[in-house]
């Protein structure tokens, strides 16, 4: 599963979540989500398109951010949006827990 994308350039493998405990919209909005991500732009903690909201993926899409990683304990894989890719990169840091 090792395909890096192009859109790694000046991204935080390991930025600081902006919301550790969950998912950012559905904490506002009393939501439940099945899976996280967390984007590599900023930190937005999002849920996966398998959650009622898909809020990760809405925010690629209000934003541009491309790459997201898992947010999920003992995950490490990552997806690029713009290139429809997952992977992963050896020698980053893991995925930080959130539970």
């Amino acid at each position: 599963m090792t395909v890096p994308c192009s859109h790694l350039e000046g991204l935080d493998p390991a930025p600081v979540p902006r919301t550790p405990e969950g998912c950012e919209e559905c904490l506002s909005s009393g939501a439940r989500w099945v899976h996280l991500r967390l984007c590599l732009g900023c930190g937005h903690v999002g849920c996966c398109d398998s959650s009622p909201g898909h809020h990760a993926t809405a925010h690629f899409e209000s934003t541009s951010h491309p790459v997201m990683r898992s947010y999920e304990p003992g995950e490490d894989w990552w997806w690029c949006y713009v290139d429809q890719a997952a992977f992963e990169v050896p020698g980053a840091p893991s995925s930080p827990s959130h539970r």
